[in-house]
């Protein structure tokens, strides 16, 4: 049985994935986050890098709505998030990880200055913020996946962290 304190964090944490704060999750969500991480970071949108992360936001999009839109209106409500996706996702974070792994590894590429994989702590803690995450909360979380403590975080690092953050309540 799920607590409702997992389902209380769980759904503040659907905020991250609305973009526009409309109350539902849609394409158009992870499109603009798509956009903010680009001019963020000044990557142009038309190249393989801003290519790479538009692709990787559609297969994202496409990964969430199929677990959690139940209602199949292309929109994915509180409500379906912690229901739908989450309750499935909980017993599998591996499923997570899966669908957002080509938004991640793209993201992380467009932070990577100098193009070895991995991108440093400040720019993890950037892309972060991109999805609300609060200034102090984003470095704190960047710096705690630097497990190493060589001030860069791959695709190894994030990609469970991630899944970890929307799957376990802690």
């Amino acid at each position: 049985m799920v607590s409702s304190e997992y389902e209380r964090r769980i759904a503040a944490r659907f905020a991250s994935f609305d973009q526009d704060g409309s109350g539902c999750i849609d394409r158009e969500d992870f499109s603009a986050a798509a956009k903010a991480v680009l001019a963020e970071f000044g990557v142009p949108a038309r190249s393989d890098k801003g290519q790479a992360l538009y692709a990787g936001a559609e297969a994202f999009w496409q990964g969430m709505a199929g677990m959690a839109d139940r209602d199949g209106d292309q929109r994915i409500t509180r409500e379906e998030f912690v229901n739908g996706a989450v309750k499935r996702l909980r017993d599998n974070p591996e499923r997570f990880a899966e669908i957002a792994r080509p938004f991640l590894h793209a993201a992380l590429a467009v932070a990577d200055a100098d193009a070895d994989g991995r991108a440093t702590v400040a720019d993890t803690a950037r892309v972060l913020r991109v999805f609300h995450v609060p200034e102090e909360v984003a470095r704190t979380a960047a710096a705690a996946l630097d497990t190493d403590g060589d001030d860069r975080i791959g695709e190894a690092e994030i990609v469970p962290a991630l899944a970890r953050y929307f799957t376990v309540p802690e």
